[in-house]
C-alpha cells in the first residue's frame, strides 16, 4: 500500500513540474520512477528531504532565471531537467534508499541519502543563485578569475548559498530524524546539522573541482565561447573538445557531487559519535 500510495505521490509531483515547465517529458517519467522508489519504500521521513530539495531548487530556477539566461551558452542543458539530470542528482539516494531496504535498521543509509541530497541541494543553490554575485567568480584550482557559469569557477555568493542549500536538507533531516534519538543537548545537535550541511558543501565543491579540472569542457569555433554543451553549441555549430574527459559530463559531475555529499554525511557523524560519544550509527 505505501509503495502504491508513494506511486501516486510520485505522479502527481511530476506532472505538477512537467507543467510548470521544470522537469521535461524524459525527467518527469524519471522523477515518477525515483519518487516512487524514495516515496514508497522510505516513506514520509525520505519524502520530505526529497521535496525539500526539489522544491526549493526549482523555485531559485523559476526566480533567477532571467539573471541565468545569458550564461545558457555554457551549460550543458537548460533550466528544464530531462532524465539525465535527475538520476544524476537523485540516484545516489534512490541506492539509499533499496540499501536501507535491504539493510533494515542501518543508519549510515539514512545518512548517506541525507549526505547526498545536501550536496546536490548546495551545488543547485549555488549555481542559481551564484549569478547574483557582484564579483567574479574565481577557478577553485587556481584563483584565476572567470566568467561566470565558467565549470570550477565559485564566488563568496555562491559558497554562501551552497552552504546555506545544504543547511536547509540537514536541518530536515534533523527534524524527521531516522535513527536514535540525540538528547545530549543543544552543542550536539547544533554540530550535527552543521557537520551534515558541511558534508553537502564539500560535495559541491568536488562538483566544482571536477568541473575545474577533469569534466570534458569544449569549446565554439565561430563564438569562441567555453561551453559544456556537445556535440553543438546555442549558436548551432559543432563544438570540440578543450579539456578534461570525454566521457566526464556535467551528469556524471553531479553523481560524484552526490556521492560525495553522502560518504562525507557517514565520516562526519562518526566523527561527531565519538567526539561526544554518542550512539548515532
Amino acid at each position: 500500500m505505501q509503495v502504491l500510495i508513494g506511486f501516486v505521490l510520485a505522479v502527481l509531483v511530476s506532472i505538477l513540474a512537467w507543467w510548470a515547465h521544470a522537469l521535461s517529458l524524459s525527467g518527469a517519467i524519471a522523477a515518477i520512477l525515483l519518487g516512487t522508489i524514495i516515496f514508497g519504500l522510505g516513506g514520509l521521513p525520505w519524502a520530505v528531504l526529497l521535496l525539500g530539495f526539489f522544491i526549493s531548487s526549482s523555485l531559485f530556477s523559476r526566480l533567477f532565471g532571467l539573471r541565468k539566461s545569458g550564461l545558457a551558452e555554457k551549460f550543458s542543458k537548460g533550466s528544464q531537467r530531462d532524465a539525465g539530470q535527475v538520476l544524476a542528482n537523485g540516484g545516489i539516494a534512490g541506492l539509499m534508499v533499496i540499501l536501507h531496504e535491504l539493510l533494515p535498521g542501518s543508519t549510515w543509509t539514512w545518512l548517506g541519502f541525507v549526505g547526498s541530497l545536501a550536496a546536490v541541494n548546495a551545488d543547485t543553490w549555488a549555481t542559481e543563485l551564484g549569478v547574483l554575485s557582484k564579483s567574479m567568480p574565481r577557478l577553485i584550482t587556481t584563483g584565476m578569475p572567470v566568467e561566470p557559469g565558467t565549470s570550477g569557477g565559485i564566488s563568496l555568493t555562491g559558497s554562501i548559498s551552497a552552504f546555506a542549500g545544504s543547511l536547509l536538507i540537514a536541518l530536515l533531516a534533523r527534524i524527521v530524524w531516522q535513527g536514535n534519538t540525540i538528547s545530549s543537548g543543544f552543542l550536539q545537535q547544533a554540530s550535527l546539522i552543521a557537520l551534515l550541511g558541511l558534508a553537502g558543501l564539500g560535495g559541491s565543491l568536488l562538483d566544482s573541482l571536477l568541473g575545474a579540472s577533469i569534466q570534458a569542457i569544449y569549446t565554439c569555433p565561430v563564438c569562441q565561447k567555453e561551453t559544456e554543451r556537445h556535440p553543438y553549441h546555442t549558436c548551432g555549430s559543432l563544438t570540440t573538445l578543450k579539456r578534461g574527459w570525454p566521457w566526464l559530463n556535467n551528469d556524471w559531475v553531479n553523481i560524484a557531487c552526490a556521492a560525495g555529499g553522502a560518504g562525507l554525511a557517514v565520516i562526519a557523524v562518526i566523527w561527531l559519535q565519538v567526539l561526544f560519544g554518542l550512539s548515532i550509527i
